[in-house]
């Protein structure tokens, strides 16, 4: 589990986050950005950016349980969006998925993601503990 914590002296972080986490011991998984597209790739939530917010953790909930993970052991996540205007929808639905201690996080704002139907991308690192991590094969 991410070792988040709030440091003294500097401002108490308003949502879903921590201003610092430590890594814990074991595997370091690094997660693509996410977007919202469903398994067959179609965009879940057009418009709409807690229905997409749902799906990007959704979606790298699925990466975490298939290495034998869980959205606990996130340490870091970067959110880029196209509006910083319903932040208070995605740290709705972030309460959904994150529990304290919560992940380090930064969110930027940007122009456009590629299909200008996304509204919201989330990349992350994890850190898998040894004993549910699986060994690499060659």
């Amino acid at each position: 589990m991410a070792q988040g914590f709030n440091a003294p002296g500097v401002v108490k972080p308003f949502g879903i986050f921590s201003s610092a986490a430590w890594q814990p011991e074991g595997r370091v998984l690094h997660i693509s950005g996410h977007v919202a597209q469903d398994v067959d790739g179609h965009t879940v939530g057009q418009g709409d950016m807690a229905a997409q917010t749902r799906q990007v953790l959704g979606n790298i909930r699925q990466v975490l349980n298939s290495v034998g993970g869980s959205m606990a052991d996130i340490v870091k996540v970067t959110v880029f969006v196209t509006d910083v205007g319903p932040i208070d929808q995605i740290h709705q639905v972030r309460a959904e998925f994150f529990t304290p201690p919560y992940p380090a996080s930064t969110l930027v704002q940007v122009a456009q993601l590629i299909d200008p139907e996304w509204l919201i991308e989330i990349e992350a690192v994890a850190v898998i503990p040894f004993e549910h991590a699986p060994q690499p094969t060659d």
